[in-house]
């Protein structure tokens, strides 16, 4: 067994200016539907889970990235975060299967300028 990991931090002043300045165009290449709908019903707080979902992502890109034979062989789309029934983030892999991966455990945090998240995945050599 080996353990990879994947840590991001991101300001969310940066996605809330990549949301109003590009719209549907920026959610829609970053975020899945289930992803958006999840955002947009936190109301007031939407920006800083759009971007715990982007640091999210971008830690389960870097905690997989020893896994793939190219980097560009993993898009956005392919790893979703969604909230099991306690409330708590879950990572599911969309259209892209790593055999090999027998747990994976996710946490996203934020404050009032930053969201940040770390990816542990424990996988069989």
């Amino acid at each position: 067994m080996k353990i990879l990991c994947g840590t991001d931090i991101i300001e969310i002043e940066r996605i809330k200016k990549s949301i109003e300045n590009l719209g549907d165009k920026f959610i829609n290449l970053i975020y899945t539907p289930a992803e958006k709908e999840y955002c947009e019903n936190t109301r007031n707080a939407k920006y800083c889970h759009y971007a715990g979902r982007f640091a999210a992502k971008e830690a389960i890109f870097k905690a997989v990235s020893e896994l793939l034979k190219n980097k560009y062989d993993i898009s956005w789309h392919n790893a979703q975060v969604i909230n099991d029934e306690n409330g708590n983030p879950k990572v599911e892999f969309l259209d892209i299967k790593f055999d090999n991966i027998k747990n994976i455990d996710i946490s996203i945090s934020h404050c009032k300028e930053y969201a940040v998240a770390t990816v542990v995945i424990l996988v069989e050599n």
